[in-house]
């Protein structure tokens, strides 16, 4: 990793300007159209607009999907890197499980990915409403294959094993940077709070032998060094995390924590390699990587 270290620190990218590699084309077509009304007919959230996601024009239009963001659009905690809007949310919408499998099943999706805002306002913190989403789309599309992309739920057990219940085949909680870094940029979470998050799933799995994809994410750019990453990937192999997605961070707004360093393209092979090396099933690295973009791509055939 040496063309990575400077004294356990990444070398510095050329300054705030935006890479070319980094750069997305602003591509409207008929289908971006049509998922849009889709998603807007049905009265769905999703990550892409909320996060502000980069990728959404060719998730949107060349892909025809979109990762679906249940529990309303506004979550209770205030993490300084995203774009999802904080306060105070609404109550659940009954009906928002039976929409999100509507939409899974009328865009034909072979693989769904559903999210959620942090729902600390509620006592379950929002898993009913996954599992009655995850349930949902099993009736109306049984041979879709279900992601979900989950919060902390505040380390809960009991909310874990609602989720777990309902078997979904990849069971994705990101970490999304370092431990040093929490307290900055994740106030309300714990990093080892989400480690056994994912150690529970593990262990579920194990015990009743369901075929369970883990999955965990970090973004990079964030004033983390190469050392705290490698540290992060040992930590998710301990508790058995099958995939890892490393993507550039990008701050939404200015009012957002802002970008230490851009990593460059020879850094994400060698990540990615590093990730490989320690025995992940798969390692998705890239600039615009992000948990969802090409989710279905991310899920190897065994566990490992």
């Amino acid at each position: 990793m040496s063309d990575l270290i400077q004294n356990g620190v990444p070398k510095r990218g050329t300054g705030a300007r935006r890479p070319e590699y980094l750069r997305v084309k602003i591509q409207g077509s008929t289908t971006y159209r049509e998922v849009g009304q889709l998603l807007g007919g049905l009265k769905l959230h999703t990550v892409c607009e909320s996060a502000r996601c980069p990728n959404i024009w060719e998730c949107w239009g060349s892909h025809k999907t979109a990762t679906f963001m249940i529990a309303g659009d506004v979550c209770t905690r205030n993490c300084r890197y995203c774009a999802v809007t904080k306060g105070r949310p609404e109550p659940l919408a009954t009906d928002e499980p039976a929409q999100v499998a509507k939409a899974v099943w009328q865009l034909k999706l072979a693989h769904a990915v559903v999210t959620s805002v942090d729902r600390d306002d509620l006592a379950d913190f929002g898993a009913g409403q996954f599992a009655a989403t995850i349930r949902a789309i099993r009736t109306l599309s049984p041979t879709t294959r279900v992601e979900v992309l989950i919060p902390d739920l505040k380390g809960d057990a009991a909310a874990l094993q609602t989720i777990l219940d309902a078997r979904p085949e990849v069971l994705n909680h990101n970490v999304e940077t370092v431990p040093r870094l929490f307290p900055k940029l994740r106030a309300k979470g714990d990093f080892e709070r989400s480690l056994t998050l994912l150690a529970r799933a593990d262990a579920f799995r194990r015990e009743h032998g369901v075929p369970m994809v883990t999955k965990s994410g970090i973004m990079l750019g964030l004033g983390e060094t190469i050392d705290e990453l490698l540290a992060v990937m040992d930590a998710l192999r301990r508790v058995r995390c099958d995939v890892l997605t490393l993507g550039q961070y990008l701050n939404p707004t200015t009012d957002h924590t802002p970008i230490d360093r851009f990593y460059t393209l020879e850094e994400f092979a060698t990540l990615r390699a590093a990730g490989q090396e320690r025995g992940f099933a798969h390692v998705e690295a890239g600039p615009l990587v992000r948990s969802s973009y090409h989710a279905a791509s991310h899920v190897p055939t065994a566990t490992a």
